[in-house]
């Protein structure tokens, strides 16, 4: 059998609402323990910092470039991030010699696959020393070098849960894991465990972005404010029509892909009703794309907290006899989980296994990957 590890996984996600941090325990293959988890939002002046470095982001050519403010919120993210850690371990009565390995995802800026370009601002040796853990970091870029989209990189991790779902959620039909943050993605495993995996489709990032720009409020609570709206068809129709969703080739999305309405095409209400449902019916159609038709959908991150994208999925998922339900049904986190994916995959990094596979990303050959920091060492990278 192999050797347990206790990891930390850290997440700061495309929503740029906080971090999650949460503990698990394992062999980086299929036994999972998963323990305390927590979220740290940030506050609204670092996200306007975030914002700004979106926009400096668009001027990077290569991996290593830090133009604009991106260096300097580079470092002030990974303080806050150690800072993170250092409030868990005190929490949850843990030192850091407790904890073998750190996974840290850092903030995506910029991702563009077709171009093997990718950004997470999030520097790991800086955390290492602050910690005095080990740290993971940097775990797309060597599935980008073997022609790989980058993303999504959460599917190793939801095969494992689901080798212990119970036995009606996985038994008869396929099981789909669908994760709604800001981009939303989906994750097949089969009844004989064959995984795929693909971005599905714009998530929460343009509800939040057309409810900060037209109530000055980050993100609709609950989908309050898109029940009291409308789906308009011809707006919801315009987002899937976009060739991303019949493209033979399924591919990463940035959250620069899909634009928010302009201020004239609905009201504040019409705007949010409608892309709630736009973000619901983007995941039924990314699906048409699998090899078999899901059993059920379970949903995680944020997104299914929106009861309004809950009840639209549901009854899309109705019409091919699936069921819909949220992570915390199936026995899960649906806040925690891409954190705990990110502490699963630095232990599978130190160990060499692969990240990512053909059918998840598109890679040629299953990869390992990430940059393995130790504190008072030199980074070295992992890739094969």
């Amino acid at each position: 059998m192999a050797e347990m590890k206790t990891a930390i996984g850290l997440m700061s996600g495309t929503s740029m609402d906080g971090i999650d941090i949460a503990l698990v325990r394992t062999d980086g293959r299929d036994v999972v323990e998963r323990g305390p988890a927590q979220g740290i939002a940030y506050d609204a002046k670092f996200r306007d910092r975030l914002k700004q470095a979106l926009e400096d982001a668009k001027a990077i050519t290569r991996r290593d470039e830090r133009p604009g403010s991106l260096a300097a919120v580079e470092n002030e993210l990974t303080l806050r991030h150690a800072e993170a850690v250092q409030g868990f371990l005190i929490k949850n009565n843990l030192q850091a010699a407790d904890i073998d390995v750190i996974g840290f995802h850092g903030q995506t800026v910029l991702h563009r696959p077709d171009a093997a370009l990718t950004v997470q601002l999030g520097d790991g040796a800086l955390l290492a020393r602050e910690t005095g853990i080990t740290v993971v970091h940097d775990m797309r870029a060597n599935d980008m070098v073997h022609g790989g989209q980058g993303a999504p990189l959460i599917p190793a991790y939801h095969a494992a849960l689901a080798a212990g779902l119970p036995e009606n959620l996985r038994s008869r039909r396929p099981v789909v894991f669908v994760n709604i943050g800001g981009i939303s993605n989906l994750t097949f495993v089969g009844t004989d465990g064959q995984v795929a995996a693909f971005d599905s489709g714009p998530g929460n990032t343009l509800i939040d972005q057309w409810v900060e720009a037209h109530a000055g409020i980050p993100y609709d609570q609950g989908g309050m404010i898109a029940s009291e709206g409308r789906v308009l068809a011809g707006l919801a129709e315009r987002y899937l029509a976009n060739p991303f969703f019949t493209g033979t080739r399924r591919r990463s999305l940035d959250r620069n892909d899909f634009s928010p309405p302009a201020g004239a095409d609905a009201s504040l209400e019409d705007g949010a009703r409608t892309l709630a449902y736009v973000t619901a019916a983007a995941i039924l159609k990314s699906s048409q794309h699998l090899s078999m038709r899901p059993g059920t959908y379970i949903i995680c991150g944020g997104g299914r907290l929106n009861r309004i994208i809950m009840r639209d999925l549901a009854e899309l998922a109705l019409a091919e006899q699936a069921s819909v339900i949220a992570a915390e049904e199936a026995g899960l986190d649906g806040d925690a989980m891409e954190a705990e994916a990110w502490a699963y995959l630095a232990v599978r990094s130190l160990e060499g296994l692969p990240l990512t596979f053909p059918g998840t990303t598109g890679v040629t050959k299953p990869v390992t990957g990430g940059v393995l920091n130790m504190p008072g060492e030199t980074a070295r990278p992992n890739a094969d």
